[in-house]
């Protein structure tokens, strides 16, 4: 019993100093006019590595011996779902009203040519040789597992920078926002057959997409049961109840999709896909909100594991050529193609920019995507980490070259005015 306390007592401290890294992290994020989750990934990465630089890796062991950091493991993992409950959620958000020729040559446009870039870049890992990079992933598994890592765009943080700039209502955030729910639900699906391919070949494809079209069965018919007027009125009045039964039902879920072979979090999307987002959608936002909220607190706590995971498997040096590569073919890929698609869909030169620019944003999503990948072996650590670098300096370019694209436009407005006036003197 005194061992299981210390354990208890042991793992509230190190929970205490991980929250306070992620409330600091927050902080540094908001002065550098950056996304909050940027500061929190790099907090809970950087806690690993910058304890073991300062204090060495015995010292490090002990502050995180094996039974700590399963129960650690088990929170993060707990949050990452509970997280992702309104992640899923979000992805219900429609095109609000937007032409479907627009919506869908952006959405075309921001997805396939950033799939070619993954595909270019895993050709280049397998052509390079490094077993550094390579690992013993399959060929497919590991072709769709780059691919899909180059391809997402993070809903969650998009929506997030969309909110902050006041662009959620207009055209280009909408648009951006629908292509995004395309891009990273198609995602997902390629992810379950990446590692479907990982764990059994093509049975276990078949495996994955069968608990895939169960999962879909699922979440239809829990929207059809929840859409009516009944549990709209439990929605409104005992919605703390509610809440607790959603994060149960999601956590419950995730464990029986990892016992059948595919990631946790699918069972998080599953159970936030079944919530209404029509007639009635804030009585259910009450619900979720919450749950998403808890969840969003102990996401610090995950990204501490992966580093730990990280850190922990030697890596002769850092990566650099595949961070290189791996950023510029992610900008080409997204920025490039997001701007083709809105202007094939109809847009002008400048918001096709912006809307290229939006579709790079990565952040969570991308994590999550790699560190699923990475535990089930089809990334290295030193690939891994190449593409954790692409992800965050993707996301932190978002800020800046929106301020500059602003910018830049503000001075082409006042060119003929300022014209106008040297001509009157």
């Amino acid at each position: 019993m005194g061992a299981h306390l210390l354990v208890g007592a042991h793992v509230v401290a190190v929970l205490a100093v991980v929250l306070a890294a992620a409330l600091l992290g927050r902080v540094a994020a908001r002065a550098a006019r950056q996304p909050e989750v940027i500061g929190e990934i790099l907090a809970g990465i950087l806690v690993v590595p910058v304890v073991a630089a300062v204090a060495g890796h015995g010292a490090l062991a002990a502050l995180l011996p094996p039974d700590v950091l399963g129960v650690l493991k088990y929170i993060g993992k707990i949050g990452l779902v509970l997280f992702l409950v309104g992640v899923a959620h979000e992805l219900r958000r429609g095109s609000g009203g937007l032409g479907p020729r627009s919506v869908g040559w952006v959405a075309i446009g921001s997805f396939f040519p950033a799939l070619a870039a993954g595909f270019l870049l895993a050709g280049w890992v397998l052509w390079s040789g490094d077993d550094a990079l390579r690992g013993t992933a399959p060929v497919l598994s590991l072709v769709l597992m780059i691919a899909v890592a180059l391809s997402v765009t993070a809903v969650p943080v998009l929506a997030r920078i969309l909110e902050d700039r006041d662009m959620m209502a207009g055209r280009n955030g909408k648009l951006s926002m629908a292509a995004a729910v395309f891009t990273d639900s198609t995602a997902w699906l390629l992810l379950v057959v990446a590692m479907g391919t990982a764990s059994g070949g093509w049975t276990g494809v078949v495996r994955s997409l069968a608990v895939l079209l169960a999962g879909v069965v699922i979440a239809v018919l829990g929207r059809v049961l929840l859409r009516g007027s009944t549990s709209s009125a439990l929605a409104a009045r005992i919605p703390k109840l509610l809440s607790v039964g959603v994060a149960v039902v999601a956590l419950v879920l995730a464990i029986q999709m990892e016992h059948w072979g595919l990631t946790a979090v699918f069972g998080a999307f599953v159970v936030g896909l079944a919530m209404p987002n029509g007639e009635g959608a804030e009585r259910w936002e009450a619900v979720t909100r919450p749950v998403a909220s808890l969840g969003r607190l102990f996401v610090p706590v995950f990204f501490v594991v992966a580093g730990m995971g990280l850190f922990a498997t030697p890596t002769s040096s850092m990566p650099w050529l595949a961070v290189v590569l791996a950023t510029a073919l992610a900008i080409v890929g997204k920025v490039g193609g997001g701007y083709l698609g809105a202007r094939l869909g109809g847009e002008d030169r400048r918001d096709s920019v912006v809307i290229g620019v939006l579709m790079n944003t990565r952040g969570l999503t991308e994590i999550v995507v790699l560190q699923a990948g990475y535990s089930a072996g089809l990334l290295t650590a030193g690939l891994f980490l190449a593409l954790v670098v692409m992800a965050l300096v993707t996301t932190a370019l978002t800020g800046p070259l929106l301020s500059l694209i602003d910018l830049r436009a503000r001075r082409t407005a006042s060119l003929p005015v300022l014209e106008l006036q040297g001509g009157r003197q």
